[in-house]
């Protein structure tokens, strides 16, 4: 790897540290709704609870997606620093925890494309989190304050 693919995996790495204040308020979303749900279940209406049901289980997604892309900020940050040397290096590692297939046919995907898959992972990651925010708003606007 050369100093600008490091410094690629470098800043990756630190876009994958920022966006994890959209994992903190995706769990936060996932605790309050499933705190509301276990508290006011059987006396809020039918559209808030199911709101905070939608929110609690979109949170199950969020949570695999943080969790994939807490690893890739680990990997990438790894990479820039330079203590895991190759990209080869890597896959190694993965293949040997069963995190990635050890085919010898499948070749070392070069790093743009992994950095591409990141971001898209974080796309995804963004729109599961706009979804709860959505469904948390929902079954605030419909929940009856008398």
């Amino acid at each position: 790897m050369n100093d600008t693919d490091r410094a690629t995996c470098a800043a990756l790495a630190g876009l994958l540290r920022a966006a994890g204040v959209l994992a903190l308020w995706g769990f936060a979303l996932s605790a309050i709704a499933a705190l509301v749900l276990a508290l006011t279940l059987r006396s809020l209406p039918t559209t808030p609870s199911m709101a905070f049901g939608a929110v609690a289980i979109l949170g199950v997604l969020e949570r695999y997606f943080a969790f994939r892309l807490r690893l890739d900020q680990a990997l990438f940050d790894d990479l820039a620093r330079g203590t895991i040397a190759t990209l080869e290096a890597l896959d190694q590692a993965l293949a040997r925890l069963g995190l990635r297939a050890d085919d010898a046919s499948s070749a070392a995907r070069p790093l743009a494309d992994r950095a591409q898959g990141t971001r898209q992972l974080l796309q995804r990651h963004a729109i599961v989190v706009a979804c709860q925010s959505a469904m948390f708003l929902l079954a605030l606007m419909t929940q009856d304050l008398t």
